[in-house]
């Protein structure tokens, strides 16, 4: 027998919206089970059964919006901590890019359930992505994630000598965080003292830690990549809605 699961987590595998989002339009009554409509959470479905959403709710998914930032040193990505602002409050009209090729119109409903999907440190910088749409969230930030970030890391070695191969080779593949094995990732040198660093994970300060492990002393950091979207020439400060032709 396959075990009946609950409606709101069988629409977010099926890439149709986020839990919250199924949530809400089950409520709104904008959801069929075999062509009936079922308006009561915690529902529950078997995976054979057709799910079916309503037009409104394809429609107000399409006028969520996610937004590029190329976050300076000394904003953090959620929620105000210890004074610092959010990365948040750099989303308004004079802070948008001149060049944002995008023909979307700023209004402010869109700094409503506008989140971080994923984080930047507060002295890291570069591509941070806020997003209303549940499912980019999903992709971006969700257990099962592959998609890549790429980070250009300038670095001072601190022990005699330069980073041996054998250590460049480690942080690679090799080394071990909280107890676990890292992910395989892609670090190679730019130049003398830039390292690029492409990771298909986001553990907490996690390149700085790999870092440490090799004695190299991380003196900067820039995000420039998230899957298939690049931070390009977008200043710093500044922000630029994701096209619809874009895609991570």
């Amino acid at each position: 027998m396959t075990e009946p699961l609950r409606l709101s987590k069988r629409m977010s595998e099926l890439g149709l919206c986020s839990r919250r989002e199924a949530d809400e339009w089950i409520a709104r009554g904008w959801v069929r089970v075999d062509g009936k409509v079922v308006s009561e959470l915690g529902s529950k479905v078997l995976p054979s059964q057709r799910i079916t959403v309503e037009r409104q709710a394809t429609a107000e998914q399409s006028k969520r919006v996610t937004i590029l930032i190329n976050k300076p040193v000394g904003y953090v990505s959620g929620q105000a901590e210890d004074g610092y602002k959010p990365a948040v409050t750099l989303v308004k009209p004079e802070n948008r890019w001149a060049e944002d090729p995008s023909e979307e119109n700023f209004h402010p409903t869109q700094l409503r359930s506008l989140v971080p999907a994923g984080r930047l440190d507060i002295d890291s910088v570069g591509l941070l992505v806020l997003t209303q749409d549940g499912r980019i969230a999903k992709q971006l930030i969700g257990q099962d994630t592959s998609i890549e970030k790429e980070y250009l890391v300038r670095v001072q070695y601190t022990r005699p000598g330069k980073l041996p191969d054998s250590d460049l080779k480690k942080l690679n593949h090799g080394l071990w965080m909280d107890g676990k094995p890292l992910l395989p990732a892609k670090v190679r040198w730019q130049n003398e003292d830039q390292l690029s660093f492409t990771l298909r994970e986001g553990k907490k300060r996690q390149i700085r830690r790999m870092c440490e492990m090799v004695g190299l002393k991380v003196i900067g950091l820039k995000r420039v990549r998230i899957g298939r979207v690049k931070l390009g020439e977008l200043p710093q400060g500044q922000w630029r809605y994701l096209r619809p032709d874009e895609q991570f």
